[in-house]
């Protein structure tokens, strides 16, 4: 009789074979960059809460090392805690390598500024109160 004729159905499957091979790695790579972004969202975060607690422990005359303590707590893992003073203004700021392979290398970095609280209002030196 006649020679058989593959089906349509059989000459689709080795493209869906195909597609799968191409969207599996795809979405594999798009997963582990979604997981890597929330885990530096999540580590910035922390930069910034660690900035602050330096910021607010300076400001209220703690020891320079009790307010970098407090900073190192609040921060990521193998962060670096800078604590200055100019003139009125405690600055910290925090920088930390972001979380996960070391192939995509940023630096994360938050700054926090508080006044000290042993000046007055209008700079001139230590607060005092008003009877």
């Amino acid at each position: 009789m006649g020679t058989s004729r593959p089906s349509e159905k059989d000459s689709d499957r080795g493209s869906v074979t195909a597609e799968a091979a191409v969207a599996v790695p795809a979405l594999v790579v798009f997963v582990a960059a979604l997981l890597w972004a929330l885990m530096a969202a999540s580590a910035q975060i922390q930069c910034v809460d660690a900035a602050r607690a330096g910021a607010r422990a300076a400001a209220r005359s703690e020891p320079r090392a009790a307010a970098v303590e407090a900073a190192r707590s609040a921060a990521p893992a193998g962060a670096e805690v800078t604590l200055a003073r100019s003139e009125d203004l405690w600055r910290v700021r925090v920088e930390a390598p972001t979380p996960g392979p070391r192939g995509i290398a940023l630096t994360l970095a938050a700054e926090a500024v508080a006044p000290a609280e042993d000046s007055g209002a209008d700079g001139s030196g230590p607060a005092k109160e008003v009877p």
